[in-house]
């Protein structure tokens, strides 16, 4: 069965559209909140928490390397958590007010230390949890520069 292919434009509808008239003001439509401020008040902290909490069964886990679990070994997970819970709320607070290439590098230094000491909790040699932390600090910093470059302008507002 034969389909026309689709042209540009589409089907006219009614009412306006915005996309083809041109916008007075440089501001941009935002999406649609899904949610109330309460639920993202409320991930704030939750979102964190959680990846805290996975964080730190993920070091004690590494650091007991298979064997039993002690009472040492839950006091390095659940301090590991809250170090990891903390660092990552004061980032989400605090990251999104400096320059973009300041943020791409606090994200970064997170991202590395947090790594190489999870790593660091396996049994292998320290300048091998060294190198491997550069490396993944080195993929997530081309990563989260790209994104702040091309989503933010020299000032820090989001462009998209």
């Amino acid at each position: 069965m034969a389909q026309a292919a689709p042209a540009p434009g589409g089907m006219p509808r009614p009412g306006r559209t915005p996309q083809a008239e041109g916008r007075a003001t440089d501001v941009h439509a935002r999406p649609p909140d899904v949610f109330d401020a309460r639920t993202h008040a409320m991930a704030r902290i939750g979102v964190p928490v959680v990846l805290g909490l996975v964080y730190g069964y993920w070091v004690a886990a590494n650091n007991r390397s298979g064997g039993e679990i002690t009472g040492w070994n839950l006091l390095l997970g659940f301090v590991s958590a809250l170090v990891f819970a903390v660092v990552c709320m004061a980032l989400l607070a605090l990251a999104p007010r400096m320059p973009r290439e300041v943020h791409a590098l606090l994200w970064t230094a997170f991202v590395g230390c947090a790594f190489g000491f999870m790593y660091s909790q396996t049994d292998k040699t320290l300048l091998r949890s060294v190198l491997m932390s550069l490396l993944v600090s080195a993929a997530t910093f081309a990563v989260f520069f790209y994104r702040y470059y091309t989503r933010e302008d020299a000032s820090g507002r989001r462009v998209r």
